[in-house]
């Protein structure tokens, strides 16, 4: 009676997993890094999903980080855009306000982003891949020499 028992534990561990009950994904990025752009872009490394495919803890993090100890830089804009399999839902600003929010894209703007802080969002997001998504990121602003288009995340 014990071996049944084990047995059917365990298969009841692999039918959770093959369901997809608060699965884990993993994230890679592309994003391109130019010599002379004082800041970073923040992205999640790991996440967690629910059974319904929307991302667990307040849905995925972006941002756009200064690196520079002495500058200062006025009218950033930070943009975030599915490509491939995502669907975003309500936004919160952090070191901003939402400026633009659809279904596919998510803008952040602030008119000074100061030196060592960070203009992010944290949006709600629904994967309809879970093997296979993407975003791309566009930062608009003065003072630098960045990119407009700062690359692609996801898997």
């Amino acid at each position: 009676m014990r071996t049944s028992a084990g047995v059917l534990t365990a298969v009841g561990v692999v039918t959770a997993a093959q369901l997809g009950v608060a699965a884990g994904a993993s994230a890679r990025t592309e994003a391109p890094r130019s010599a002379g752009c004082p800041v970073d872009i923040v992205y999640p490394s790991r996440f967690y999903v629910n059974s319904d495919n929307w991302v667990t803890e307040g849905g995925l993090y972006f941002a756009v980080k200064n690196k520079s100890a002495t500058k200062s830089f006025t009218k950033v804009t930070f943009t975030v855009t599915d490509v491939k399999n995502i669907r975003f839902g309500t936004a919160r600003a952090t070191g901003g306000k939402v400026t633009h929010r659809t279904s596919k894209t998510v803008s952040v703007y602030t008119a000074t982003l100061k030196k060592k802080t960070s203009l992010g969002v944290r949006v709600q997001t629904h994967l309809l891949n879970t093997h296979t998504y993407k975003v791309k990121f566009a930062l608009h602003g003065t003072g630098w020499n960045c990119a407009v288009d700062q690359g692609t995340w996801g898997s």
